[in-house]
């Protein structure tokens, strides 16, 4: 919620409450009253209910009694003029709100569209994010949507299965779509619709399940991950090769960083990223004495040009 709403909803409740405090407080030092008494008094009162008074009240406590009904009446209108128009801010702000949402997705044009906001689509979306392309969350969970939205994502509360909200998002002008339901039905679904929508489309997705990457790979989908496959690879490569991981972590951060800093890379930057994230990660070795094999360090190399295909060459 805004902060101004929310600083001027705590104005109206500190406004009430002020106003029946000092009500109570004057009726029972002036009148004696009882709490529930003094309390019953100022509430008719200022709320200009018009009911007769508790007990009948002395000179002083007419004269203090005029101060409530001026003061309390006065502070009553402000918070019910506040209150009508923090509600007609809020139903404006979602109604405008929503039209300025539908106004950019329209615009959008080969953008990325992530289905599914859960563990694995909303790290894929922050990735995406970070690279800095346009990108649309597609999810049927307001709290996820919201999260998107603070998190600065444009997003929009649909059931991506419908090819309807697939045109909504504007599938035909998208050049990548990732799909990252809960199940690997909806997945074949989606990218079913996605693909018929538009057969260019490059669409990645993930299988929960091994069985299942045949079959999104024949609804369509270009790639597939098995989140379960790719932890239990990197798992056994960590003992078996833990130099091989260590250096392509290496040079995953260091390509990272190097994207990231939008410098017009040149070879010579890059290979200081991974000297630099392989000395600190590695207790001042070199790439090289990660990689003590020959074989094993033309494989990396080889891997590295496949990764970054910018630079012209790896020295080896």
């Amino acid at each position: 919620m805004d902060r101004r709403i929310v600083r001027r909803i705590v104005l109206i409740g500190s406004l009430i409450a002020a106003a029946m405090v000092f009500g109570i407080a004057g009726f029972r030092l002036i009148e004696g009253y009882s709490f529930f008494d003094a309390f019953y008094m100022t509430l008719i009162t200022i709320t200009t209910v018009g009911y007769q008074e508790v007990h009948p009240l002395s000179h002083a406590g007419r004269v203090f009694n005029s101060f409530v009904i001026f003061f309390g009446v006065t502070a009553m209108f402000i918070a019910m003029g506040a209150m009508t128009q923090t509600i007609i801010e809020l139903q404006l702000h979602d109604r405008y709100g929503e039209r300025r949402k539908k106004r950019a997705i329209m615009k959008l044009k080969d953008h990325y569209i992530v289905c599914g906001f859960g563990r694995v689509g909303r790290h894929a979306a922050t990735e995406l994010q970070k690279t800095g392309v346009p990108l649309l969350v597609i999810d049927g969970n307001e709290q996820r949507v919201a999260r998107a939205t603070q998190a600065g994502m444009l997003a929009m509360l649909a059931d991506s299965t419908r090819d309807e909200t697939l045109r909504e998002a504007g599938v035909e002008r998208a050049r990548g779509f990732i799909a990252a339901l809960a199940t690997d039905a909806d997945n074949v679904f989606v990218i079913l619709s996605a693909k018929t929508l538009n057969p260019r489309l490059t669409v990645v997705t993930r299988a929960s399940e091994e069985d299942a990457e045949e079959k999104l790979r024949r609804a369509g989908a270009d790639t597939v991950f098995s989140p379960y496959s790719i932890t239990g690879h990197r798992l056994a490569q960590a003992l078996v090769r833990p130099h091989v991981v260590q250096l392509l972590d290496f040079a995953g951060q260091a390509f990272a960083d190097h994207r990231d800093s939008g410098t017009a890379g040149s070879e010579a930057d890059f290979g200081e990223g991974c000297g630099q994230h392989a000395r600190r990660g590695s207790g001042g070795r070199t790439v090289r004495e990660l990689v003590p094999r020959a074989d094993a360090w033309g494989y990396c190399a080889g891997s590295i040009r496949r990764i970054a295909p910018s630079f012209s060459s790896v020295r080896t």
